[in-house]
């Protein structure tokens, strides 16, 4: 089947990066079945040396992607609302610099859009693995379909963030990213369902998402659960969730992001994900 539409991808890369992790992300793009028309990469801030020489090379070496590059680091929403500005067509799908996507994914999801206009924006199921692609931990299932997502949401982010393509109009239309630490997409989720947007998620995975110990710690801590905290509130004052629902998402969640790193990190692989 041939495709006639066009789309961007939005990376934004900062200084922590693994290099060699920056390789493989890349290295997945340019090798997918369907190729994006343009690849925007931000640099959120200055890089190490070893990072702008990878950024340089593939820039050199692949006409379609283009750099752009902030003067100080503005934390993800900031960067990739900035990213959306140089994105040339509405069909936008993000990726991070250290996963790897499948190599049909591009084809699967702009497929589903050419079938189904009607839709803002189209996900996927992704495969945690630590270490190698082979070693997977576990798999993030998000439900089908619009009402499902939407009834989801209510209770857990009904999108994973590294493996969505969505339209630019429909983002910019609910507001864009808007700075919200370690919720970002799920509030830009949030805001895109209450705008009446239209979601799907493809039911297989379509990207091998990196994951690590550190991550865990990341996802628990009392500041963590504070902003946790703001944000299910926030829910409710949008009228996304009553009070029940903010009790009960409250009264799951808290404990489980002030338990022991190691503890965290068991439930959240055993309990959390298929």
């Amino acid at each position: 089947m041939r495709y006639f539409t066009m789309f961007s991808v939005l990376l934004s890369l900062y200084k922590k990066e693994q290099p060699s992790f920056l390789q493989q992300s890349l290295n997945s793009l340019f090798s997918q079945t369907l190729l994006p028309n343009e690849i925007i990469l931000v640099k959120d801030g200055p890089l190490t040396a070893e990072l702008d020489a990878i950024v340089s090379d593939y820039a050199a070496r692949y006409p379609i992607l283009k750099v752009v590059p902030l003067p100080q680091n503005q934390g993800l929403g900031k960067a990739l609302n900035e990213g959306l500005k140089h994105c040339s067509y509405d069909l936008v799908a993000r990726m991070d610099t250290d996963d790897i996507a499948k190599p049909d994914r591009f084809e699967k999801q702009v497929k589903v859009f050419e079938e189904h206009p009607e839709l803002d924006l189209v996900g996927a199921w992704i495969d945690e693995f630590e270490g190698t692609p082979q070693h997977i931990l576990s798999v993030r299932k998000v439900p089908e379909t619009s009402e499902e997502i939407r009834e989801y949401c209510r209770k857990r982010c009904p999108v994973n963030h590294p493996v969505v393509m969505f339209r630019k109009s429909a983002v910019q239309a609910a507001g864009g990213y808007q700075h919200f630490p370690l919720f970002e997409d799920y509030y830009l989720w949030v805001r895109m369902l209450k705008n009446g947007a239209w979601f799907y998620n493809i039911q297989e995975s379509l990207l091998y998402f990196r994951t690590s110990p550190d991550m865990f710690k990341r996802r628990g801590g009392w500041k963590y659960a504070m902003d946790e905290l703001r944000f299910q509130n926030v829910m409710r004052k949008m009228g996304m969730i009553g009070w029940g629902r903010f009790l009960m998402n409250v009264s799951v969640r808290f404990p489980g992001r002030i338990i022991p790193n190691g503890l965290r990190g068991f439930l959240y692989k055993k309990l959390m994900r298929k």
